[in-house]
């Protein structure tokens, strides 16, 4: 029975610590050897997820440096659990005084003390999004797992925030440095300007708001879930779902679609030029009856405005008596452009553990190539299971 504090079955994810403890981190148990990994892979992404990036974030100075405790020698993993850890210096734990009678409304306190009947005061503890630091980590080496096998890329930007939303967004085409190009990591200028004035004003009241990530994998290989309960887009939302402050979360045509007719929603195939079946259109978000079906994975996720806020709201006490409380601490006025990192690591945990579940059931006996079903080819487009199988001289 597990104890929510890991994730995956093949690639196994275990992260530990609270906000205001000693430090944070991850135990990765199921990385395949011989993977080159070094410190900054894993360091690139926490940059990303840090605090402090701009006046966006909260201003908590934290460097989040990674330090790779076990499973990789000389640049190497070695097959065994990879454990990495990162250590909190800058915790300020008497901002939380008053919390430790009060409930935060719209946190995790109260839940916390009718679950467990004690609970990590300062920070929130392992409800704080400080815990995100070991997954964006494990993130990392399931992203550079995923791109040396098949060449996948996992990229997230923010959609919405507010009523303001960026349309001039392709998900197809988008680039990590149009990402990066604006501190609310928004690719669309135009409304990334927009949302940083609103972030702005709101962050000077002492509120907060919340909105949309949307996230892209491209070149995933056809084939990935399982039917029934482990369907990949199932795995996707409880990921996804997961994740500090997420309330909402939608695939493909999500709750849209639902205006649709069955004609105009339905993705019509054709074969494509590698002589792969493909859809003209996708509204399937690259999955379809649970599994990959080649075409990018492009899935939503929605974030609720961060629940500590330097406002005065009505609450009550440990012992149930009705008060004040006005939340203090450092919080982020919006979680969105933090959460852009967490929400590739979640998805790319997700992949890569169907992947390696893929290739443990469906390659150990020979392939009949005059049976290949269609949408991989007889010969298997790059970015497949079975192309790299065919590659390696292992698919029959």
């Amino acid at each position: 029975m597990g104890l929510g504090n890991s994730f995956g079955r093949i690639f196994r994810v275990t992260t530990f610590g609270e906000s205001h403890g000693g430090g944070v981190g991850a135990v990765i148990d199921g990385c395949p050897p011989r993977l080159q990994l070094t410190n900054e892979d894993i360091q690139k992404e926490l940059n990303r997820r840090r605090p402090g990036q701009s006046r966006l974030t909260t201003p908590r100075d934290e460097a989040d440096e990674a330090e790779i405790l076990s499973g990789v020698v000389d640049g190497v993993t070695m097959g065994t659990p990879i454990a990495i850890l990162v250590r909190n210096r800058d915790q300020r734990s008497q901002d939380y005084e008053a919390m430790k009678v009060s409930y935060r409304p719209s946190h995790a306190d109260a839940t916390y003390d009718a679950k467990y009947g004690i609970r990590a005061v300062a920070g929130g503890g392992r409800s704080s999004a400080r815990e995100t630091i070991g997954r964006v980590a494990a993130g990392a080496i399931a992203k550079k797992i995923l791109e040396t096998y098949a060449g996948t890329e996992i990229l997230a930007y923010v959609k919405r925030v507010k009523d303001i939303e960026a349309m001039d967004i392709n998900p197809d085409l988008v680039s990590l440095d149009q990402v990066e190009s604006s501190i609310v990591r928004c690719p669309d200028a135009a409304a990334a300007e927009r949302m940083i004035n609103l972030i702005d004003d709101i962050r000077r009241t002492g509120d907060s708001v919340g909105g949309v990530v949307e996230c892209v994998a491209r070149n995933v290989p056809a084939g990935l879930g399982s039917p029934v309960f482990d369907k990949l887009e199932a795995d996707i939302a409880k990921a996804l779902m997961s994740l500090p402050a997420s309330k909402g979360f939608e695939i493909g045509s999500g709750f849209s679609g639902t205006q649709l007719a069955g004609s105009e929603h339905n993705d019509p195939f054709y074969v494509g030029d590698d002589g792969r079946t493909r859809t003209r259109e996708n509204r399937s978000g690259g999955v379809q009856g649970g599994i990959s079906n080649g075409e990018n994975i492009i899935c939503r996720v929605a974030f609720k405005p961060t629940s500590t806020i330097a406002r005065e709201q009505h609450t009550v006490t440990r012992s149930g008596e009705e008060v004040t409380l006005r939340g203090r601490g450092r919080h982020d006025p919006c979680v969105l452009p933090r959460a852009v990192p967490m929400v590739e690591a979640m998805i790319a945990l997700v992949l890569v553990d169907h992947l390696l579940q893929q290739i443990a059931q469906c390659t150990v006996l020979p392939l009949d190539v005059s049976m290949a079903p269609n949408p991989l080819g007889k010969n298997a487009p790059p970015g497949t299971v079975l192309h790299n199988l065919q590659r390696e001289g292992r698919a029959w």
